[in-house]
């Protein structure tokens, strides 16, 4: 029988774990704040800052329990802004550039897909603290997934123009959803804890939702494709280093600074 895991490599692993999820939130969230003021309508640009709000405020209860975790005195601002690019633990997908407005909406229905059973399967989790996040962040993903979905529909479905930019974005972003499902020894680690699911469990409802409005929205997704990974151990495409040269640069520039 192995010996039960000790709270200090517990509180590692969480730590990790929290980083990766609030790392997702981070940049996907600052993604999507670089279309305000520049969507193709109001409605959308509107929207599009609130799912932006939305994924930053998970970002602040992932990394305050990462920092809480790690117990190193940090803040979830130091966290958030004085790392470099290796530092970070987010999924490709999410750095991935805007594009035009299609890839945008396709890249966040593809994560939001992932991000809703991921959230609900944490509400199970035996840490107290990752239940009650996951259970606060469900209820506005599964805004963003109802969102994101409708609008894949009406655009792959819409004009010559709306479907062929859909799917070239399907095209495009397809590579990167691949890392979603696979695991290292941190997962399995939380797994084996109780404390999240492995990600390989997520795949089925995932490829589920996503055939269903793929058929609804007249895309195709690729038959075969090489999955893009890295970007939870650190290892980034290069659009990662310029997101963080804007990002940071007024906490970089005025160490400390606040309102």
């Amino acid at each position: 029988m192995n010996a039960p895991a000790s709270s200090s490599v517990v509180s590692s692993a969480v730590a990790e774990f929290a980083l990766r999820k609030g790392d997702n939130c981070l940049i996907l969230g600052h993604r999507n704040s670089e279309w305000c003021g520049h969507a193709p309508a109001l409605e959308e640009d509107i929207a599009l800052a609130n799912t932006a709000l939305d994924l930053i405020g998970q970002t602040q209860l992932w990394l305050g329990l990462a920092c809480e975790a790690e117990g190193k005195g940090r803040t979830p601002d130091e966290v958030a802004f004085l790392r470099d690019v290796s530092g970070y633990r987010n999924l490709l997908l999410v750095e991935q550039p805007n594009g035009d407005f299609g890839r945008t909406l396709m890249r966040q229905y593809l994560f939001d897909a992932w991000h809703l059973p991921l959230l609900k399967a944490l509400m199970g989790s035996a840490d107290r603290r990752i239940v009650e996040i996951a259970e606060k962040a469900s209820k506005e993903v599964a805004y963003h997934l109802e969102r994101s979905a409708d609008l894949v529909v009406r655009l792959g479905d819409g004009t010559a123009e709306s479907h062929a930019r859909m799917q070239a974005a399907v095209d495009f972003l397809w590579p990167y959803t691949g890392e979603m499902f696979l695991a290292d020894a941190l997962d399995e680690e939380l797994a084996a804890a109780g404390l999240a699911p492995e990600p390989g469990s997520l795949k089925a409802a995932w490829q589920e939702h996503v055939t269903r409005t793929f058929a609804e929205a007249t895309l195709k997704a690729p038959e075969k494709s090489f999955a893009q990974k890295g970007g939870r151990r650190g290892v980034h495409s290069e659009h990662l280093g310029y997101i963080l040269a804007e990002m940071q640069f007024l906490q970089r520039a005025y160490p400390g600074a606040n309102w």
